[in-house]
């Protein structure tokens, strides 16, 4: 259907491609516009997330937008062209619309093939203007821009709405992650989960023993009487494999499968509250799962198909969950311990894409941990035995659709499935798995860490995803009786282990009685390891990736919200919760976020001048997990994985559990509204800096526009310098006291980049700060202030990257001279107001710091060659030479770094007067 309106397109526009691309651009707006104000409504509607489906179409909504712009620069539509485009975008609209709010998954697919036909347009005229020796600006101008539009419209097959069709084979669709602006983009199409598979390819440590021992629970007792369910079930099991290894005909073979069971069954009895399936289920159940773990014993089932596995796969997880709650006669508990504590089972739809989803991947399988409340009743402070994972939308749906779709804010572990264990499949399922966890860490603020399983054929592997590693067992042959044991041994640690265990967190639960989650915070003023509890009021940093410090950060209270929804804003609390690599001794630890901060507040403290410019240490630091008996354990790398697996990892650097509590809560950097404001910002982050050098010896070493944040009053704004992760105590001269590079790369000084001596000084921070002023004039800071157009040949693009000697290089090169750094500032966005003042600010700080010295050797960025030629060869143009090299400028200028950040403070507050005069002015 879409494919035949090219046939109507052709004949009206022949080769008029600038109009027919004018006539998609106003067209192609329409479907994220409405979609994005469809699921609005809808969200609305059902006081529900969303899942950021709303922004990610605006956006897409907004970046068709800046596409058409770009070919109204080459194109004027006359009036009768004008009215035939409003009526055209009028009528699908309405179309459109109708068809997302009654076939949502339809819409989408029709969008992606819209784009693919779009892909084909820009493919044929790209190849219609190469033919042509036309050669004119105008024409190697909409060449390049045809190249440009293409490559995006490739990626939005993918990417963008059509790529929530979820027609993918199999859940591979391209990553979604987002990367630095200052990237240039690619003109080919991405390859699918490329950059996932690298990362996993890197922190995979494959064919670990004892990953199993992870989800073991911590009191001895209590374990070997997990392991004697194990075997069990296993035994059971086995018996009803070798029932269908005995090569009876269809008919004996059921009624000694249905005998084996209903014998079994009778030797097993139900924990309280619980019915349990009928003996007719367990059997159906047990037919579907049998031709997996007995190859032959079904001509109709494939192990290499992925399909066939499925409801396979699926049985088996909930015949062990019901035996779980079946404990034999002779082996019933007799503590608290040894009673399940939540059951793991599978959702009975594969092949699907959860809820809550940000992207458009479909999982194979997806498990679901349901927690068991023996008393069905909540604790006198608000708690349940569903507190550690539900939110109040969840307490009401908590499955999904039908009770049976998977829902991110619920899944527990995922499963991928291959045909085979060959290696690259192998890696393409762990791949997967880390795209999909990405889901889990963006909707479950409470998970520590991820269990996933890889199936390749009957060969399966478990998983394990952390900070900083993905761990996979030993292959478990499902066909062998020891494979089966294994599999069901994780099964079921997982029914019986801590929830610490299972990878969540423990002290964030959801309130019932207050109808929100609390967060428990180290409090060392108080005996016991958790003694502080505050009421979350707003989730305003999630754990975007998998791999890395997971930062989130939590708006919290000291008391729950009123009952009409009212608190006191000003007694806002920040908390951050971060997975940092740190020291195995807390005193040797000197990265600690928590003690620099403590040391901030303190030295600042009674010091107006920097009141509101920093965050006030409240309380924190290293988190303690307490076992089922009370004991407590710092929460570190270590501890999640165990002695027996972290022997293993030879080198894996130590991270740990960190949470801080300060006071001052500010808003991102794109809520500056003009320059002067910016500029004010920025002066009042780097006063703050300096303070915090001269009173608390401390140095930042990571200012980036992350880490500045906007702080308002009734009558003006303020900047506030947050993120201590990479700081580090500096000495008596200055100096810090460790020179690893750290920061972010684009932000990153020279000296940084080159991890050249002497060690990091504040003049690295105020580098930096060109750095982002520039890449705020160039890029914009919110959705007012972008550009339009690709930036592939921008200089300022050459800033970001993989080689950090190559970025350094460019660096020198733009900021040697006035004349070569002006290559930098022309590129600043002309449509941004007042963007010449922001060069002005920039060109002034740049001089400050690389011009305005007597000494010549402080000048300039650039190591200049120098060469002495020998006596009586001065004419000689091949005789032999002395060479030496000229002191490198960021070399030397450290030394002078007290006096050079003076005179760029002074400037800056030159600057900032200007701008609040400016401001009082408008």
């Amino acid at each position: 259907m879409v494919k035949s309106t090219r046939k109507f397109t052709n004949i009206f526009f022949r080769n008029k491609y600038i109009h027919r691309s004018v006539m998609l651009k106003v067209v192609a707006a329409v479907p994220e516009m409405a979609g994005g104000l469809i699921r609005h409504i809808k969200s609305l509607q059902g006081m529900r997330h969303d899942g950021g489906w709303i922004g990610h179409l605006l956006h897409e909504a907004e970046n068709e937008r800046m596409h058409l712009m770009t070919w109204m620069e080459v194109s004027k539509p006359v009036l009768w062209e004008r009215a035939l485009i409003a009526t055209v975008q009028t009528g699908f609209f309405e179309v459109f619309s109708l068809l997302y709010m009654v076939i949502p998954r339809t819409a989408h697919r029709v969008v992606g093939y819209l784009e693919e036909e779009a892909v084909t347009l820009y493919t044929h005229w790209r190849f219609v203007l190469m033919r042509h020796f036309i050669v004119t600006l105008t024409t190697i101008s909409v060449t390049a821009s045809v190249q440009n539009v293409r490559a995006l419209w490739a990626k939005h097959v993918d990417l963008g709405i059509g790529g929530g069709s979820g027609d993918s084979n199999d859940g591979e669709e391209s990553s979604t992650s987002s990367s630095s602006s200052y990237s240039s983009g690619s003109t080919q199409l991405p390859d699918k989960f490329a950059e996932t598979k690298a990362l996993a390819a890197h922190y995979l440590k494959d064919n670990i023993n004892g990953l199993q021992t992870i989800a073991e629970h911590s009191n001895q007792s209590t374990q070997q009487f997990v392991t004697r369910q194990a075997e069990s079930i296993a035994e059971f099991i086995d018996e009803l494999v070798q029932c269908a290894k005995s090569g009876l005909g269809k008919a004996e073979l059921e009624n000694k499968l249905k005998r084996t069971i209903a014998a079994q069954l009778k030797c097993r009895s139900l924990t309280e509250q619980h019915s349990g399936k009928a003996d007719a289920e367990m059997y159906t159940s047990a037919v579907r799962f049998l031709p997996w773990l007995c190859p032959g014993s079904d001509s109709t089932f494939s192990t290499t198909n992925e399909k066939h596995i499925y409801p396979c796969f699926v049985e088996l997880i909930n015949f062990v969950a019901e035996l779980v709650v079946r404990p034999p006669l002779d082996q019933q508990p007799t503590s608290f311990d040894e009673y399940p504590k939540q059951l793991v089972r599978s959702y009975n739809k594969t092949d699907v894409k959860p809820d809550n989803a940000e992207g458009g991947h479909r999982v194979d399988m997806a498990l679901k941990c349901d927690a068991l409340n023996y008393n069905n009743t909540s604790d006198d402070d608000g708690y349940n035995k569903d507190s550690f994972q539900l939110s109040k939308d969840d307490l009401k749906a908590k499955d999904g659709r039908n009770g049976e779709r998977p829902n991110y804010s619920r899944i527990f572990a995922v499963i991928e499935v291959k045909p085979n264990s060959s290696d690259a499949n192998m890696l393409k399922g762990f791949s997967q798995l880390v795209e999909y966890s990405k889901n889990l860490y963006w909707n479950q603020h409470n998970r520590r860490f991820i269990w996933g399983l890889v199936s390749g054929g009957s060969n399966v592997k478990a998983c394990v995803l952390g900070p900083n590693f993905l761990l996979a067992s030993r292959f478990m042959d499902v066909t062998t009786a020891e494979g089966q044991l294994e599999l069901i041994g994780f099964l079921v640690n997982w029914s019986f282990c801590e929830l610490s265990k299972l990878g969540y967190d423990p002290t964030v639960r959801f309130n019932l009685k207050h109808s929100c989650f609390t967060i428990d915070m180290a409090d060392s003023s108080k005996p016991g390891p958790m003694q502080t509890t505050y009421y979350l009021r707003k989730i305003v940093v999630v754990a975007e990736r998998v791999f890395g410090r997971h930062t989130r950060c939590f708006v919290v209270g000291k008391q729950p919200l009123s009952s009409d929804g009212d608190f006191d804003k000003s007694a806002d609390i920040l908390i951050k919760d971060a997975w940092p690599e740190v020291s195995d001794s807390t005193e040797d630890d000197m990265h600690d976020e928590s003690k620099l901060l403590e040391q901030v507040s303190k030295g600042l403290a009674g010091r107006s001048e920097f009141e509101g410019l920093y965050p006030k240490f409240l309380g924190g630091g290293r988190m303690q997990i307490q076992n089922s008996r009370g004991e407590g354990a710092e929460d570190t790398t270590q501890t999640v994985l165990g002695e027996t697996v972290w022997a293993q990892l030879e080198e894996l650097p130590l991270r740990a559990h960190m949470r801080i509590a300060m006071s001052g809560v500010g808003k991102p950097l794109k809520t500056v509204r003009p320059i002067p404001e910016l500029i004010i910002v920025i002066y009042d982050v780097m006063r703050c800096h300096m303070g915090i050098i001269e009173h608390c010896q401390i140095l930042h070493r990571d200012i980036s526009e992350a880490n500045i944040l906007v702080r308002r009053d009734s009558t003006s704004v303020h900047g506030m310098l947050i993120d201590f992760d990479h700081a580090i105590s500096i000495t008596d001269n200055g100096y810090a006291k460790h020179a690893e590079r750290t920061g972010t790369v684009p932000f990153m000084s020279v000296n940084n980049l080159e991890n050249l001596q002497p060690k990091r000084t504040a003049l690295d921070d105020w580098e930096s700060i060109i750095y982002i002023l520039c890449g705020l004039g160039t890029f914009g800071w919110n959705s007012d202030t972008r550009p339009a157009g690709s930036i592939s040949n921008w200089k300022i693009a050459s800033w970001d990257g993989n080689n950090a000697m190559k970025i350094a290089e460019a660096k020198r090169d733009h900021m040697d001279s006035s004349r070569t750094f002006t290559g930098i500032t022309k590129g600043f966005n002309p449509n941004i107001p007042d963007i010449r003042r922001l060069a002005k600010v920039v060109e002034g700080l740049r001089e400050v710091l690389i011009d305005n010295h007597k000494d010549s050797t402080l000048r300039g960025a650039m190591i200049i060659p120098d060469s002495i030629p020998e006596e009586n060869e001065s004419d000689n143009a091949f005789g032999e030479h002395e060479y030496k090299m000229c002191p490198d400028p960021f070399v030397e200028r450290a030394a002078h770094w007290e006096t050079i950040s003076e005179s760029l403070l002074a400037k800056l507050e030159i600057y900032a007067q200007g701008a609040k005069k400016l401001l009082t002015d408008i």
